[in-house]
């Protein structure tokens, strides 16, 4: 059993209202407003790239399913750490939480805080992006350091904020756009998109654009009553995000020229112009900006969780276990804020998210993969809750995953190695850990 650290765990506050905001704002960042560009140049009926948004969705919700059995039967913070060393071996939980720890969300909020600086710029046109980026992470963080209560109302007023403008715009979209030529209902074509390569090419980048659907994982050790919060978390959550994701794109197709978004990088600033006019791109790169907010915010939250738990685990780490007066692991934070601090600085987010994103993928392929184990291996292990449509939702998880995974290796094959590397380097972290804490129970008196 482990040791808490400094009072122990913190109070259980966080209500089911926050984490489902969680796992939205963390879901909802850029990708779905910049990634139909590139499926609309391969893929041109309505109705499969509605599908394709649909179909990620159900993948992601049965990852969400997945999940949620496994934390009701390990609730402790931390996500992919605490399962995988549950299910595996220490090591492997070792392994998944170093990548988080590291880089795993500290490059997420450097993309999303650069990102914030280059919508901001759309509507400050003076302001430098870098400095931008840097305000905002550093104002959040700060946010996060003040306690439970002053986050969770941070958190949720900042992702409602977020859900209205989305709301807003898909309205607007359908109420003063101009229809374009193009139909969402099925037809005879559509099957050859579908079994095309293309399709499944661009689910994988759909499926980027869902990651965070877990979200609500990491910090189950602060949820109330966390056996029913969080699969109603990752349920509501997703499906929530899954509806927005499947009208968000519908409104880009219905007001704008498919030739318009085709190749194109700014999706929602080209279809903000088509339905707002030439101040259309200040507007949605507004409402992007606003939104990156809580999407921040989300990741400020969750990924210090993972690497308090490991401290508390591992006496090499213990300094990050500590938690404030307000239960906040406010040494893991800055530690946090230090690392995508220097990610913005040297401008390299981009370089560690390419190296990391296999790794990352495959973490939540062999968790998936757990629940599959347990079941088999230790079936009488107490399940609060059971994964609805097993085995065919973890399985279809899974096979996603590896799709994903090969994809990956064959089209970034010294990424994913060297990620894979950097992942592996985590054992020589381990294994001091381990020998650090044997030799400290070696000179400790013994008691006869």
């Amino acid at each position: 059993m482990s040791k808490s650290v400094s009072g122990g765990s913190p109070a259980a506050t966080v209500s089911l209202v926050t984490a489902t905001a969680i796992v939205v704002a963390d879901m909802v960042g850029v990708g779905v407003f910049t990634s139909l560009g590139f499926q609309v140049k391969d893929i041109t009926s309505g109705f499969s790239l509605l599908l394709l948004w649909v179909v990620g969705g159900i993948v992601a919700m049965c990852g969400a399913i997945s999940y949620a059995e496994l934390a009701s039967m390990f609730p402790r913070s931390s996500g992919e750490y605490n399962f995988l060393r549950r299910i595996y071996h220490p090591a492997l939980g070792f392994l998944a939480g170093w990548l988080s720890g590291t880089a795993g969300f500290a490059a997420p909020v450097a993309l999303a805080a650069m990102a914030f600086g280059i919508y901001f710029k759309s509507v400050m046109p003076d302001f430098p992006p870098l400095i931008s980026g840097l305000v905002v992470v550093w104002l959040v963080s700060l946010i996060h350091l003040s306690g439970l209560r002053h986050i969770s109302l941070f958190q949720n007023v900042w992702t409602a904020i977020k859900l209205v403008m989305i709301v807003v715009f898909i309205i607007a979209g359908f109420t003063l756009g101009t229809p374009q030529p193009i139909s969402f209902a099925p037809s005879t074509i559509d099957f050859t998109h579908i079994v095309s390569a293309p399709f499944f090419i661009s689910l994988v980048f759909v499926m980027y654009s869902y990651s965070g659907w877990n979200a609500a994982t990491y910090i189950i050790g602060e949820l109330r009553d966390p056996h029913h919060t969080l699969p109603r978390a990752l349920f509501f959550g997703t499906i929530i995000v899954s509806v927005l994701y499947v009208a968000l794109n519908a409104v880009f197709l219905y007001t704008t020229p498919m030739s318009a978004l085709s190749g194109q990088l700014d999706v929602a600033m080209i279809a903000g112009k088509s339905i707002f006019g030439t101040f259309g791109g200040r507007i949605v790169g507004g409402l992007i900006c606003l939104g990156l907010i809580s999407s921040i915010s989300a990741m400020v939250w969750i990924g210090p969780r993972v690497t308090m738990t490991m401290g508390e685990d591992l006496p090499l780490l213990r300094f990050f276990a500590h938690k404030s007066q307000t239960g906040v692991p406010a040494r893991a934070v800055l530690l946090q804020l230090a690392v995508a601090t220097l990610l913005l600085l040297t401008q390299s987010f981009e370089a560690v998210l390419d190296f990391i994103q296999f790794s990352l993928t495959l973490s939540s392929f062999l968790t998936v993969l757990g629940v599959i184990v347990l079941r088999i291996t230790k079936p009488d292990l107490p399940r609060p809750y059971r994964a609805w449509g097993y085995p065919v939702t973890p399985l279809i998880f899974l096979t996603v995953m590896l799709f994903m995974m090969y994809y990956l290796i064959v089209n970034r094959p010294l990424q994913s190695v060297a990620g894979l590397g950097i992942m592996l380097a985590g054992l020589l972290i381990y294994g001091m850990s381990r020998w650090f804490s044997n030799a400290s129970s070696s000179d400790s008196p013994r008691i006869s």
